[in-house]
């Protein structure tokens, strides 16, 4: 009878096994971390960045807070901060500070919210409607540039309870009120071309000259001699020859202030305004 193959227990002993496949699973696993790609890992600058606007999120969360501190000084600290992170979110806070029982407050509060910019134009026209802190909230939009509170503010023109502060923030925006206050040149409202004047004068602008020559023969003798005190303010020669005769005028007062205004013109040189 044959007899069964002897097989020695080393052979089937599993650690056998194992050591007689390693080379080949060594091989297949090399295999798949070659095919495999590479783990992803985090960049050290995009988590840094992370962290930093985590930080800064908390920060105006902080300040938003301090807004409410019983000490004026904490609150106007928190405005002033605010106004330099310029967030949107700073928007109602400072709003609120508008109200604020001390004016340092209320001072930055407007700063922060010129900071801020356009964001905080929706926010500020609202407001506009509130009789309280329409004085503010003028003052506000003077420091924003966007040509959304160009026709509001010329509105306040006609009031004339707020009229000396929308010229104030009119003048305050410079260059970009100037189109629209040419324009208010030719309202029927002769107070409110007489302040479009004052705005012009003030803001000293190349580009209203001609205008304000125009405005010289408005019928309205406060006009005139308004028109005539911004082209003085402004010094270009053309509006040195176009007010000579003026000294003609039929109004009395017209006459002897631009005799006044010449006088002074001969003393001083004549010089180009800077944005002619």
């Amino acid at each position: 009878m044959e007899q069964e193959p002897k097989h020695s227990p080393q052979s089937d002993s599993p650690l056998s096994r194992q050591s007689d496949e390693e080379p080949i699973a060594d091989a297949v696993a090399g295999q798949i971390q070659a095919d495999s790609p590479p783990a992803e890992t985090p960049v050290g600058g995009q988590h840094t960045v992370a962290l930093d606007e985590e930080q800064v999120k908390d920060e105006i969360d902080i300040q938003i807070d301090l807004m409410s501190d019983p000490d004026w000084v904490v609150r106007r600290e928190a405005a002033i901060t605010l106004g330099e992170m310029g967030d949107e979110r700073s928007v109602e806070p400072l709003a609120r500070a508008l109200r604020d029982g001390d004016w340092q407050v209320r001072e930055v509060a407007i700063e922060g919210l010129g900071q801020v910019g356009s964001p905080a134009v929706e926010t500020l026209l609202k407001l506009l409607r509130d009789w309280e802190v329409r004085k503010y909230v003028i003052a506000a939009l003077g420091k924003i540039r966007d040509e959304r509170v160009l026709d509001p503010l010329i509105l306040q023109l006609r009031n004339d309870e707020f009229k000396d502060d929308a010229i104030d923030a009119l003048v305050a925006l410079g260059e970009p009120a100037v189109e629209k206050l040419i324009e208010t040149l030719r309202d029927k409202d002769e107070n409110v071309r007489k302040f479009a004047v004052l705005a012009l004068g003030r803001i000293k602008s190349g580009e209203a000259i001609d205008p304000l020559i125009t405005m010289l023969g408005d019928k309205d003798w406060f006009t005139r001699l308004t028109a005539a005190a911004a082209l003085e303010s402004i010094g270009d020669e053309r509006g040195r020859e176009a007010i000579k005769p003026l000294l003609k005028d039929p109004d009395m007062v017209v006459k002897m202030r631009v005799e006044r205004i010449l006088a002074k013109w001969k003393k001083q040189p004549v010089s180009q305004p800077a944005n002619a």
